[in-house]
């Protein structure tokens, strides 16, 4: 684990990437938000955790350009992913992890969430 290098050298950061799914849930998409929850629980355990000068970011994204709308076999779940129409692009995503990254030694940016300014979500 990673956790002891940073004790030892006294700083740190981990980065969970969730999704706007741990924070609302859609139809057909209820494991897939329970999985981004459990990423979301778990980091906020994990800064908990370490606290002092290890920081902990989980960056949430909301509809973000991918080729998953064309991995869905399941047609009703194909229907539901129409709102990928308005999405991000990643380079938005890496962003936000840039910015948390480049905040102060002494400022933890425990969550950013990053979405579509048209998402209803």
């Amino acid at each position: 684990m990673a956790s002891p290098r940073m004790r030892a050298q006294g700083s740190g950061q981990f980065i969970s990437m969730a999704s706007i799914g741990a924070h609302t849930v859609s139809p057909t998409a209820a494991v897939y938000c329970a999985t981004k929850f459990a990423v979301w629980a778990i980091s906020e355990g994990l800064r908990q955790e370490v606290g002092g000068d290890i920081r902990v970011t989980v960056v949430s994204p909301g509809v973000t350009e991918s080729e998953l709308a064309e991995s869905i076999s399941d047609a009703s779940a194909r229907e539901v992913v129409r709102y990928r129409q308005i999405s991000i692009s990643p380079y938005a995503i890496a962003r936000a992890v840039a910015f948390a990254i480049d905040q102060p030694d002494d400022v933890d940016t425990s969550e950013i969430i990053v979405r579509p300014i048209a998402s209803p979500y």
